[in-house]
């Protein structure tokens, strides 16, 4: 029998994580796999509610409490990290905690794993449920990964992954900057279903504005060698063309291309193997939920 683990990172979204391993417990049901959850709680400021410590199919619940808030994106190259060096699975599907990654997509995913045990499978997004503003900065997000790395990403953190491709991806350094991007890069085994992005259950989006641009440039900091190629192109297209009448006002384009590669060349410089590493030297506490010998 398989053994799965679903790894969910976190942050205060106690109140939708129950809801979520509600859902879970639910979907899986009729799986022929020993299903265990692993939680990064990443350092959370509330106080942990509503999780119970006995479900009909989730065969365990471990919660990993982080010492300092890592964000979202490293909390799943901790977990990542952990789950590789202490426990024992054959396959892993991220999840978010806040239920835009819906445990009803879970047996399309199930599926797709058993017809493909050596490939990565993607939730590719063919519908989202955000808001209007949000979709079209989301709009910008890919058109600008296209111009600039010439990759459409269509998933995110909604994956599955066999523990050979975590072993792949816990050795680079970029994915201590980000999660969807380090898969597209280094995992080219990978097939997908089609998901819908689910609304959160509780709560405000802790995605802004800034926060969606700044995800946009680490995703696209990955692919730094493709930016500068594609950079140097344009910059030598460009000054062939206006080479006759180049003044300040035509070289602004170019000298405005230069501090946004500066700006992805700086963000790409935080992919930090050593701090990877070193992640698990940040974890304060584990509880395994259901074991009285655990920390509460």
């Amino acid at each position: 029998m398989k053994k799965y683990i679903i790894l969910i990172p976190l942050y205060n979204d106690w109140k939708s994580v129950s809801k979520v391993l509600n859902g879970i417990d639910l979907q899986i049901s009729n799986w022929d796999a020993d299903v265990s959850v692993v939680i990064i709680n990443d350092a959370s400021t509330e106080k942990r509610s509503g999780i119970s410590a006995n479900y009909k199919n989730i065969k365990s619940i471990k919660i990993i409490n982080m010492k300092k808030n890592r964000v979202h994106q490293r909390c799943i190259a901790a977990g990542l990290k952990y789950i590789y060096k202490n426990d024992n699975f054959d396959r892993v599907i991220i999840m978010d905690a806040d239920g835009e990654d819906r445990p009803e997509e879970l047996n399309d995913l199930f599926k797709k794993a058993n017809e493909n045990p050596n490939k990565t499978i993607t939730g590719n997004r063919f519908k989202r449920s955000e808001s209007f503003l949000f979709r079209i900065c989301y709009v910008i997000h890919k058109i600008l990964t296209v111009v600039f790395t010439g990759k459409l990403i269509k998933f995110g953190n909604f994956t599955c992954l066999p523990r050979e491709h975590v072993e792949l991806l816990i050795n680079k350094a970029y994915l201590w900057n980000t999660y969807s991007s380090s898969v597209f890069r280094t995992i080219n085994d990978r097939t997908s279903i089609q998901v819908v992005r689910g609304t959160r259950h509780f709560g405000p989006s802790k995605m802004n504005f800034f926060s969606l641009i700044h995800h946009s440039l680490t995703i696209i900091s990955v692919f730094l060698k493709e930016v500068i190629i594609r950079s140097v192109i344009f910059i030598a297209v460009y000054s062939f063309i206006f080479f006759d009448r180049f003044s300040l006002f035509y070289f602004f384009p170019i000298l405005l291309l230069l501090t946004f590669v500066f700006i992805i060349y700086k963000i790409s410089l935080r992919s930090n193997k050593r701090e990877l590493e070193e992640s698990l030297n940040n974890i304060g506490s584990i509880d395994i939920l259901g074991d009285p010998n655990s920390r509460q």
